[in-house]
């Protein structure tokens, strides 16, 4: 599970994420879009937005994670991800760069287990792998 940090910073990626691709985070009825699969909707195409630190505190790069059974579903239904690279600052995020890409150009992913939580396999892509 992530630490509060970590989806402090993450939270705050998915917002300037969405603002820049100007995806929707609410539906019609102006409630948050909440599914396992996608973070919001753009023109009815669904995006799923992943965001990682630059340097983890240990020193080791960050990597972004995909869930296999929601990267399958959101490749079927033509969605896409947003990539976004940050670093902690101060006690806010600043956020070093952001990448868009269909789910079905996603560079070859290594399944493995460590999704247990979710059901399903993850694999790890590296930040030079996106951008």
């Amino acid at each position: 599970m992530p630490s509060h940090k970590a989806n402090k910073h993450g939270t705050a990626c998915e917002y300037h994420l969405a603002e820049k691709y100007r995806v929707d985070l609410v539906d019609s009825d102006g409630k948050r879009i909440d599914t396992s699969w996608y973070d919001g909707r753009k023109n009815g195409t669904p995006w799923e937005f992943k965001a990682t630190a630059h340097r983890h505190s240990d020193g080791q790069p960050g990597n972004f994670k995909v869930y296999k059974a929601y990267h399958r579903k959101l490749e079927k239904n033509g969605g896409k991800y947003g990539f976004a690279v940050y670093r902690r600052r101060g006690t806010g995020t600043q956020i070093l760069k952001t990448r868009a890409l269909p789910a079905s150009k996603l560079p070859a992913l290594s399944w493995h287990g460590g999704g247990s939580h979710r059901d399903t396999q993850q694999a790890k892509i590296s930040i030079g792998d996106v951008f």
